[in-house]
């Protein structure tokens, strides 16, 4: 993302991506190949305007994201926790404790059963567990933390 001011040189006008309107302020963004009002680039979760909060901002899926949503969407590095693979941004994903993963690579540690939306599972360090194959489940039930829930995230409803 640039933060351009308009030089002495009188340049042909440059049409918002976001709005569509003349662009004759002051300060003008220039952002994934395209020209921006500086109040119309903004998150497509918070709203924030982008060019108040940083000189970055991420594009996945049609989505313009300041850093925070996209790491909250994506995880760090917008790759699956198991495999390290890329996730489509249209793609379903599971999240555990921050980190993002494929459908198919959300499964047991023990088992290797893949677990579905709605499954219960447990998360020991950083290493994923269904009901049944927790370690030590029978002998340390009483110091356990609680019981985590898994959590679907589509494009459709990502903010």
């Amino acid at each position: 993302m640039v933060n351009s001011q308009a030089s002495g040189v009188p340049l042909a006008p440059r049409l918002c991506a976001g709005c569509g309107g003349k662009i004759a302020d002051r300060f003008l963004l220039f952002s994934m190949e395209r020209y921006w009002h500086t109040r119309c680039l903004k998150c497509s979760c918070c709203q924030a305007q982008l060019g108040d909060i940083g000189t970055t901002c991420y594009s996945k899926g049609g989505m313009i994201l300041c850093r925070s949503d996209y790491i909250r969407l994506f995880g760090h590095s917008g790759a699956c926790s198991a495999c390290g693979q890329s996730i489509p941004a249209n793609e379903m994903v599971m999240r555990a404790q921050g980190n993002v993963y494929h459908l198919k690579c959300f499964s047991c540690a023990t088992c290797r059963n893949r677990l579905m939306p709605g499954d219960r599972f447990h998360y020991v360090n950083g290493t994923i567990f269904c009901e049944h194959d927790r370690p030590g489940a029978a002998l340390l039930t009483s110091h356990l933390p609680p019981l985590q829930s898994s959590s679907v995230l589509t494009d459709q409803n990502v903010c």
